[in-house]
């Protein structure tokens, strides 16, 4: 088992410039290293196969989600992964630290520039506002949640920027975990989670 497993979620994966490219560059790393999932071709009838994700998840130390932006949130296949994959008594619970200690590294494309994501722009915040439901989940599964690397304006922007972000991304990947960042990011205090506090079913 590989390192470090990207997730690639993106419903239209054939029309897209940036998430393409990322994950083609992902590809491009040695396996052992950098598995890469792309999750739409994997489960395009959204039965996921719960036990084939977590014994991927089993060796890795880094988990990368790349996606798009959806209504600023997950597309609706790795939302419903992150719901079934991470269930109660596995990944958070009494007893349940199979995610702990590892990394958890977003990789994004949003529609909007970067004015749109600032308090002046119609989406009214930084895109940093963003980011509390997924860092949350991440400390709640003790997960290191790590700054996300965000690719904006993703229908319009230039081929060498999206070059340039794609060799960001692989030497980011190749290079883990010697990133000189991640000495100075705190471990993630574990979050006990008691049995009386599971989802309502």
């Amino acid at each position: 088992m590989a390192d470090i497993v990207v997730l690639t979620a993106h419903p239209r994966l054939e029309h897209s410039r940036v998430n393409l490219a990322l994950m083609q560059a992902a590809q491009q790393l040695p396996a052992e290293h950098v598995m890469v999932r792309d999750l739409y071709a994997l489960y395009p009838d959204y039965l996921i196969d719960i036990a084939a994700e977590r014994a991927v998840l089993a060796k890795a130390k880094l988990l990368v989600w790349q996606h798009p932006l959806h209504w600023y949130a997950l597309p609706p296949l790795l939302k419903l992964w992150v719901d079934e994959v991470f269930g109660f008594g596995w990944a958070y619970g009494p007893g349940a630290h199979a995610l702990r200690g590892k990394d958890l590294w977003m990789v994004v494309s949003t529609g909007g520039s970067a004015q749109a994501y600032h308090p002046s722009g119609h989406n009214r915040h930084f895109i940093d506002a963003f980011w509390p439901p997924h860092e949350q989940t991440a400390m709640l599964t003790g997960m290191r949640f790590l700054p996300p690397m965000v690719v904006h304006d993703a229908h319009r922007v230039a081929q060498r920027e999206i070059a340039a972000r794609t060799a960001l991304f692989a030497d980011r990947l190749a290079s883990y975990p010697n990133w000189p960042e991640l000495a100075e990011l705190p471990d993630t205090e574990p979050c006990d989670v008691g049995p009386g506090d599971r989802p309502q079913r």
